[in-house]
């Protein structure tokens, strides 16, 4: 079958195409067939060596599809479930072995291709808004990155719940996206000074939580943003790494500053079907759509990850094998 390897940590041309056997289930997992792999910034970090894993090895953590066969000992699917899974690497292949408690079923109303661009995007919105930090009606949020796949749900389920949305983007195109997502305010973060505009926005009294997934280029912004008891959730490096931060620079308005991972959110397979089921039900009352905004042939995953790191991507990005 064919699999993207990265054959040591660097930059997209690490990444190598190579034809591996198909691999069989053992107790307690499944074998999966995809129909569709998830593009996220982590499979960069992993890439480059930002958070360092054994080279070679098979990128990807997130995939839909059905599956082939059970191991021994699974009752939670059978064959021909529609499934799909984050959290265990060696997505980016034709077909892959994943444990069955860290996969969850597809509902009809979902196609395969939507919850292979939304699971691990959608579930980190869903424990950033519902649980990192409960959005609540009246609240005043602030989303970097608002036109990308995190941010983009994001903004949608933070209008849900009630809150007024400000959103940060980097271009007049992606600022577009994001007010047809539902933002109420938009500020182009390399031509405007986004503290001073958010307190413009907010008289003075700034937000009660800021989503940050861009990191270096944010991090002084977003603390800068925030009123009194506000909390910083950085949960994502595009820009490269957060800045190391005193303790005492929070004390000016008692804030909070969190580094969530979805994986701690997710730990248990009741957290996990848990947060799934609120991702597709939000779908399924169409208050959060699922924009994919671009698709690559599996074998072009090289070019997928030039695209999203240079920012030319906008919703979600998805493989096809």
């Amino acid at each position: 079958m064919l699999a993207i390897q990265a054959v040591r940590t660097g930059g997209p041309e690490v990444l190598e195409a190579v034809d591996l056997p198909v691999p069989s289930p053992g107790p307690g997992q499944i074998l999966v067939r995809h129909q569709a792999v998830g593009l996220n910034f982590i499979d960069t970090y992993h890439r480059s060596g930002l958070y360092p894993m054994k080279m070679p090895v098979v990128l990807g953590l997130e995939a839909a599809g059905v599956v082939e066969a059970p191991g021994e000992g699974v009752t939670r699917f059978k064959a021909g479930d529609r499934v799909a899974y984050n959290g265990t690497l060696g997505a980016y292949a034709e077909a892959a072995v994943v444990p069955a408690d860290r996969a969850v079923k597809v509902p009809d109303a979902v196609s395969l291709e939507t919850a292979a661009a939304v699971l691990l995007k959608g579930m980190t919105a869903e424990f950033l808004v519902r649980r990192c930090h409960k959005v609540e009606p009246g609240q005043t949020v602030l989303i970097h990155a608002a036109a990308g796949g995190v941010g983009s749900i994001l903004v949608q389920w933070a209008k849900a719940l009630g809150a007024t949305v400000i959103a940060t983007v980097g271009s007049q195109a992606k600022a577009a996206l994001a007010r047809d997502h539902g933002a109420d305010h938009v500020i182009l973060y390399g031509e405007e000074d986004v503290a001073a505009r958010v307190a413009e926005i907010t008289g003075g009294q700034g937000v009660a939580v800021v989503y940050d997934g861009v990191g270096k280029d944010t991090f002084e912004a977003s603390l800068k943003s925030l009123g009194r008891r506000g909390m910083l959730a950085t949960f994502g490096n595009a820009s490269g790494a957060a800045p190391a931060i005193a303790p005492l620079e929070l004390g000016t308005k008692s804030l909070f500053l969190t580094r969530p991972r979805l994986f701690d959110y997710i730990a248990t397979t009741a957290e996990l079907d848990e947060s799934a089921a609120a991702l597709f039900a939000v779908l399924a009352s169409g208050a959060v759509k699922i924009e994919i905004g671009q698709t690559f042939p599996l074998a072009e995953a090289r070019a997928a990850h030039e695209a999203l790191e240079g920012r030319r991507t906008t919703g979600a990005t998805l493989l096809v094998p």
